[in-house]
Formats: C-alpha cells, sequence, structure tokens
C-alpha cells in the first residue's frame, strides 16, 4: 500500500513539473514574441532602432557583471579632447605623456564622431556594424593602458549632427524637397524629435558603457543652428512633438526629453552623464531655436560642460569688447551668468566647461590673439576664482600647448570678493523667487475670489 501510495505521490510530482515547465516555457515564448515583434517593427538589423532583446541583454549584463576597469574619478577633472584618429595612433602615447607630466587627468575621448561615423569596428552581427570604423582597434587594450596611467575616460559622442545616419535614413533628417538639408559646412542633422534616433545613440553610448568608460559625454545635443529660421522651410517629422503649437517648446521639449531619458536608460551601467551646451545658454531665457534649456537639461545631468571659448563670443558680448583678446575676463563675466542659472536649478550638476587651446586665426586682425601658455593659465585662473574646480580643453587637431601650470596660484582677494558676490547673488535669486512666488499666490487668490463671487451672484440670479 505504501509503494503504491508512493508511486502516485511521484506521478503527482511529475504532472506538476511537466505543467511548470510548459507555463514557462509558454510564458517565455510570450515574452519572445512581444520582444521580437516590437524590434522587427519596421526595424531590420542593419536599421537603427535599437532592438529590445539587445538592449535588455545589455542591461542584465550591466547589472550583473562588475566593469572590469573600475575607474576612480578624479576630485577635479581636469581633461583634455581626443580624436578617434588619435586615440587609436602613436599619438595616444604623447598625450598620455602630457597627462603624466601635469596636474591634468581625464581624455574625452570620440566614439561616434562628428561625422557620425563610430571610431571602433562593433560586432559584426552588431546593429551597429556598418556605422564602424578602424580608427580605434582595440577599444578595451586602450581602456586598459588609460587605466594604468590612472587616466579617466570619457566617452564622447556627437548625438543630433550626423551625416552618415542622415545620409543612410533619409527619414531621420530634415528634408529639403527630396535632398536631405545640409549647412553651410555640408554637415547633415538627424533629427531630435525621431525617437529612432535617440536608440540608435542610446545603443552606442551602452556599448560604451559597457566596454568600461567611466563617463559617457553627450555632444550636439541641439538642432542645428539658426533652426527656428529654416524650420518652416524643411520637411521633417515632429513625432510625439506634432501637437505642441509653440515651436521653439517643442524643441526644448525633445531635447530635454532626450537627455531625460539618456540618463534613464544608462542609469544601470552605473557612469555619469555629461552634455556640452552653447556658451550663450546663460545669455538667454531659454535657447529655444536650437532647443536647448540650460536650467531643464542640466537639473537631469552629473556635469555641464559649457563651451565658452573666448573665441566664439561676438564683440561685446557678456560687457567685453573684444572676447578672444581678453580670456580671463570673458571666462569670468561668464562664470556669473552660469551661476544664476544653477542657482535656479534644484539639483545643479557639476560645472566643467570647455575651454580654447587654439587660436582662431578666422577671426582676423585685431580681433584675436595667438593662445599659449599665458592665455591657457588666464582662463583656468578665471574659472578657479571663481570656484568652478573642472575643465576640459579642446584644440581639433590635439595639438596642446605644452609648460602649461593648469593649478595656478590664484588672487586670493579676488577668491573672497567673488565668494561675496555669489552670496549676494544667491540672496538676490532667493528673493526674486519669493516675490514671484508671493505673486502667483496672490493671483491665485484672486482667481478663486472671483470664481467664488460669480458663484454667489448665479445662485442668487437663480432665487
Amino acid at each position: 500500500m505504501k509503494k503504491i501510495y508512493s508511486i502516485i505521490l511521484l506521478c503527482s510530482f511529475a504532472s506538476f513539473i511537466l505543467v511548470a515547465c510548459a507555463s514557462d516555457q509558454s510564458t517565455s515564448n510570450d515574452n519572445e514574441e512581444k520582444r521580437e515583434a516590437t524590434v522587427s517593427k519596421g526595424v531590420q538589423q542593419k536599421e537603427i532602432s535599437s532592438e529590445n532583446a539587445t538592449n535588455n541583454l545589455a542591461e542584465e549584463n550591466a547589472n550583473e557583471q562588475e566593469k572590469e576597469f573600475n575607474f576612480e574619478k578624479p576630485e577635479s577633472v581636469r581633461g583634455l579632447y581626443v580624436t578617434g584618429h588619435s586615440a587609436g595612433e602613436e599619438k595616444l602615447n604623447s598625450l598620455i605623456a602630457l597627462i603624466e607630466n601635469t596636474d591634468l587627468n581625464a581624455m574625452v575621448i570620440d566614439i561616434k564622431d562628428d561625422f557620425g561615423n563610430i571610431t571602433y569596428e562593433p560586432d559584426k552581427k552588431s546593429p551597429l556594424a556598418s556605422f564602424g570604423k578602424p580608427y580605434i582597434k582595440d577599444p578595451k587594450k586602450m581602456l586598459k593602458v588609460l587605466k594604468e596611467h590612472n587616466i579617466y575616460p570619457i566617452a564622447r559622442i556627437v548625438v543630433f549632427k550626423d551625416s552618415v545616419l542622415a545620409d543612410e535614413k533619409p527619414e531621420f533628417s530634415f528634408k529639403n524637397g527630396k535632398e536631405v538639408w545640409r549647412n553651410g559646412r555640408d554637415e547633415a542633422f538627424v533629427n531630435p524629435f525621431q525617437k529612432d534616433v535617440w536608440e540608435h545613440n542610446l545603443t552606442i553610448a551602452k556599448e560604451a558603457a559597457e566596454m568600461g568608460f567611466a563617463e559617457i559625454q553627450f555632444d550636439y545635443v541641439r538642432f542645428p543652428e539658426g533652426f527656428e529660421n529654416k524650420a518652416d522651410n524643411l520637411d521633417y517629422d515632429k513625432g510625439d512633438y506634432e501637437n505642441i503649437e509653440n515651436q521653439e517648446k517643442a524643441r526644448v521639449q525633445a531635447v530635454t526629453d532626450f537627455v531625460t531619458h539618456a540618463k534613464e536608460e544608462l542609469e544601470p551601467y552605473d557612469v555619469d552623464i555629461s552634455v556640452d551646451v552653447f556658451g550663450y545658454t546663460v545669455t538667454v531665457p531659454s535657447a529655444g531655436g536650437i532647443g536647448q534649456d540650460i536650467v531643464t537639461i542640466g537639473e537631469k545631468i552629473d556635469v555641464l560642460s559649457s563651451m565658452i571659448y573666448p573665441s566664439h563670443w561676438g564683440d561685446g558680448n557678456l560687457d567685453v569688447t573684444k572676447p578672444d583678446l581678453d580670456p580671463y575676463q570673458l571666462i569670468h563675466n561668464y562664470a556669473v551668468k552660469e551661476k544664476e542659472k544653477f542657482l535656479q536649478m534644484d539639483t545643479p550638476p557639476i560645472s566643467r566647461p570647455w575651454i580654447q587651446d587654439f587660436t582662431a586665426s578666422w577671426l582676423g586682425e585685431g580681433n584675436y590673439k595667438t593662445y599659449g601658455k599665458e592665455e591657457l593659465e588666464a582662463q583656468i585662473r578665471a574659472l578657479n576664482e571663481a570656484g568652478i574646480d573642472e575643465f576640459l580643453l579642446w584644440n581639433a587637431a590635439n595639438n596642446y600647448t605644452e609648460n602649461v601650470d593648469y593649478t595656478p596660484e590664484l588672487d586670493e582677494e579676488v577668491v573672497k570678493k567673488v565668494k561675496k558676490a555669489d552670496k549676494e547673488l544667491q540672496k538676490e535669486i532667493e528673493q526674486k523667487e519669493k516675490e514671484e512666488n508671493e505673486m502667483e499666490q496672490k493671483e491665485a487668490n484672486e482667481k478663486a475670489s472671483d470664481t467664488i463671487e460669480k458663484e454667489n451672484e448665479t445662485e442668487k440670479g437663480g432665487e
């Protein structure tokens, strides 16, 4: 009798296991069908929309595996820009030597360049494979070398300036008639309203994070310059932003939404997120033409890198007659404006501006000067005296000035004055916010009072 009972129990248990397995397989098949349906929705392997299955697997790997390199972030990041070509060639060694012998400690390396090329060759099975170039032969080997030299690696990804993607997928771009629109430098942009474009860039960012980069820097997070003057003459898809009547608000919303989405998507990868913005965004309420609002972007990220090259400001900007001739004053005045914006943010990021290590001879005689050690140190000193300890050097050819003191001696009297001015600025902004809140409350009370009065009149009329 016990044997029969045992057999019955075993049979029941076996039946339970079979049913459970069948249920799991059914659920797995259902999930796989849903995932395949999402991925295949108008998207093939060579096309741009990221595959959910690939992204999910990448996120699982990011969560389950420790980073191979675990770079330690410097107390204050002081870095320089490195092209894909430089990173993959002998020049990398000379740039490492520069950092080794100075107070620099970081590299911003092109992973997706200004043309839209990925600067290494992704796996042949990857949807990114056709965008790869063999500039950096072995990215992981490069990162290992940087780790050995204690250099903090930042992956630069140029987002919406992308001639390669625009030519391959014209529907992702802006069209002038039947042709992809290009600016005066023969550069094409892709459309920030298009979420497939977002996913293409985020797939690259996730791969860079998986490689071991400690930070992802997004550049060209904007519409083309002067887009507000071209928008009505171009054909493009506004996607989810079609119904926003104010086009400047629509552009700002799209760019901010991309940044927010990027931060969320990269959260599992334990990387900092930085964004480059135009310097002039601190001087306007919102740069709606290009879609950059420094406050709404800044609140979503870890680091904000404003491009504040003296040569890129017009005569008289920031109260400086000839900006390129007076780098210290230009940077000093910029810092004041940036602080005004940062004080408007609930969670401000780290400020790490791009500064100028090149000579802007194209400005013409009397409008520029040769930039060297003195001009570099003047910019850095202006930042440091303003309380901004981080910076990045830009030279498009990666030819950086030698013998620069990247932690120059500061004028302590200036530092004291700046700190005092900062406190006064903070009080001024707090007072302004208080007055605005009181005004809003007053208007709300008046509106409520009017509503009550109208309701009472209606009731009297009914009697």
